[in-house]
């Protein structure tokens, strides 16, 4: 029987996009296992789409000087010699990996036991992870075209996305969240963690939004609600987001790369605030700009960020809305997982040499 496993974690876009291959790959692959970290948020996901998962030792790459980089060599180390024997006992025909520090120790694994591995980078430009990673692959994958240039085993696919994302009918999700349908619908979401700095602004901002939308605010589990007022419903966290993009006629967002990618491929015009590169490696902001360049999001950096600023950016997005979806129609913002599935199904039942 056919197999693969999967790696990666961290954050969710480390995990959805491999997730939204399974049934594209269930042609294939009659068995799909997972590889991911000690205690990472990545398990309950993965058990809830019932793949069997298995956990290593990982150790994340802290950017500011702390004595817990020192013990990152022994936790990759210990990571790896667990996801090496893993790897032989479960004898998957290809390793796909999505990046994230759990994923480094699985893949040079499998490059010691001649296993296939093939690697997707999500944003503009390539984490440290699959910098690391890339070496070792057969393939690297890119949702950003240009990306796939910068590897000499590039190749550009997109970002794969799941098909129940487009499934949802917009009466349906705007019943789930309470909305009458008067007023088009503002989603507000900041990440699987939230956003503090959104949520103050939109905060801010609310007694002008309210009379103009609905408001869907995700706010993320380590925030809170911010109004109990008529017309914002928030929610910590939502698992089923086929709803909240179906409901969404105008959406605020960071610019990670699948949500992103998300709401391009839905064609909703899009307020995109960047986590700001002193805060991260700058791979948010290099999204967003080149979206931006294109004409298919508006920017607005966050030391711009104001509750004058945000409504200004809401407006001005839902009013050019229509302009906003032509755009959007174009190939490269289309889903990704047909392709994806293709090249990870040229490696079923291969012998490893």
């Amino acid at each position: 029987m056919n197999t693969i496993v999967f790696t990666g974690g961290g954050t969710a876009g480390h995990v959805m996009p491999a997730l939204a291959l399974i049934p594209r790959l269930k042609e294939n692959f009659g068995q799909i296992y997972y590889i991911g970290s000690v205690g990472g948020m990545e398990e309950n996901i993965v058990k809830g789409k019932n793949i069997p998962y298995y956990a290593v030792s990982t150790a994340k790459l802290q950017r500011k000087f702390t004595l817990k980089n020192f013990a990152i060599p022994a936790e990759v180390m210990r990571g790896y010699k667990q996801a090496k024997k893993l790897l032989k006992k479960l004898r998957p025909d290809v390793v796909f990996s999505k990046g994230g520090y759990v994923a480094v120790p699985v893949v040079f694994a499998a490059k010691s036991l001649k296993i296939p591995v093939v690697t997707h980078e999500s944003d503009f430009s390539a984490g440290l992870a699959n910098k690391l990673i890339a070496p070792k692959a057969d393939k690297v994958l890119t949702a950003f075209s240009e990306t796939a240039k910068r590897f000499p085993n590039g190749e550009y696919t997109g970002l794969p996305l799941g098909d129940e994302l487009f499934a949802a009918e917009k009466s349906e999700a705007l019943a789930r969240y309470g909305f009458s349908g008067k007023k088009p619908v503002l989603l507000v979401l900041g990440g699987s963690q939230g956003s503090r700095a959104i949520n103050a602004a939109l905060s801010a901002a609310l007694d002008d939004l309210l009379p103009k939308f609905d408001i869907l605010h995700l706010y993320g589990g380590k925030n809170k609600p911010i109004s109990v007022s008529e017309g914002y419903k928030g929610v910590a966290f939502e698992s089923e987001m086929r709803y909240a993009y179906a409901a969404a006629d105008v959406a605020v967002t960071r610019a990670g790369a699948s949500a992103l990618f998300e709401l391009l491929a839905l064609k909703i015009p899009s307020v995109v605030i960047p986590l700001p590169a002193g805060t991260s490696r700058g791979d948010q902001v290099q999204n967003a700009e080149y979206f931006a360049a294109k004409g298919a999001i508006c920017l607005l950096y966050e030391n711009n960020l104001t509750a004058k600023s945000l409504e200004t950016a809401i407006s001005s997005a839902y009013a050019d809305r229509y302009n906003f979806k032509r755009r959007l129609s174009a190939p490269e913002y289309a889903d990704g997982a047909a392709r994806v599935a293709e090249v990870l199904g040229a490696y079923a039942g291969q012998p490893n040499s």
